[in-house]
């Protein structure tokens, strides 16, 4: 009995020695987790916000396959048939080169534009922290439509144009984030009655989530520099999206004033809505491999 006794009140003291060494092993893990700041998940699901960059980027050996299609003037009903009758097709690829550099090339019907893009991020929003994510984007357009029988002094350096972007984006909560983006458009060849050879903007954009898996998402990008003939309300590009999550890939469904897809024309050629007329509707599709 005495045995038992003895036994029993080791056990116990063991017990209430090892429970008391749990909680001063867990204390300090807690304490040792509120310390660590964590990286805030992605701004935004999809690598574009509707037609404007998002700061969301492949992460390393992720294949984005992508597919854009913009219909002709919605507005236009059965005279085009809604669209249909004058399409440009979008496809290209993005590589993601490491979690913070990623690569693209794509091809589009409109002006048989060829475009390279590079993606890098700069700094991440941290929760408790850095209160933004930053992402740099570049892209050098290469127009091959352009023929020396039209333009006989034209050069390679002709077909070139180029954009860069700074996207500053804030996910505020797991429903609602926005961003802004400063942007240089720059065109070797461009029409001096009704174009530019460089074009300041700034860029906003914001995505609101309305269910698991569906957001609707706009940007809008304001012209900084363009001379008084200029109707701002002509050019300035906006757009509105939903984006729909389904496992492997984002499908976005897209409403705009433009209907260029590649970054230098949809900020340089956008037509505006003027009489509910202008309003061209398509969709942006990744595919993740």
């Amino acid at each position: 009995m005495k045995l038992l006794k003895i036994t029993l009140s080791a056990f116990f003291l063991f017990c209430f020695g090892f429970a008391n060494a749990q909680d001063d092993l867990m204390n300090e893990l807690d304490a040792t987790k509120s310390d660590k700041k964590e990286i805030s998940s992605a701004a935004f699901k999809g690598l574009q916000v509707v037609n404007m960059q998002s700061t969301k980027l492949p992460m390393k050996g992720e294949f984005y396959f992508l597919v854009s299609h913009r219909f002709g003037d919605l507005t236009n009903g059965m005279n085009n048939f809604f669209g249909l009758d004058a399409a440009y097709t979008k496809l290209g690829g993005i590589y993601g080169v490491t979690n913070w550099l990623s690569l693209g090339l794509s091809r589009q019907t409109y002006q048989k534009t060829y475009e390279l893009a590079v993606k890098y991020k700069l700094a991440n929003q941290i929760d408790g922290g850095f209160p933004v994510t930053i992402v740099g984007y570049n892209t050098m357009d290469i127009r091959s439509d352009l023929k020396t029988t039209l333009y006989p002094d034209l050069r390679a350096s002709d077909r070139f144009a180029y954009s860069s972007q700074l996207i500053v984006s804030r996910k505020v909560n797991s429903s609602l984030s926005f961003q802004v983006n400063p942007m240089f458009i720059h065109k070797n060849l461009y029409d001096e009655l009704a174009d530019q050879k460089n074009t300041f903007l700034l860029g906003t954009g914001a995505r609101c989530k309305i269910s698991k898996r569906l957001s609707i998402n706009l940007d809008y990008a304001a012209r900084l520099n363009l001379p008084e003939a200029y109707d701002y309300s002509v050019h300035n590009p906006i757009s509105l999206g939903l984006d729909i999550e389904t496992g492997g890939h984002v499908f976005q469904l897209v409403f705009s004033n433009s209907q260029t897809m590649n970054d230098v024309a949809y900020y340089t050629t956008a037509s505006g809505i003027k009489g509910g007329r202008g309003i061209f509707f398509g969709f942006n599709m990744y595919r993740v491999f």
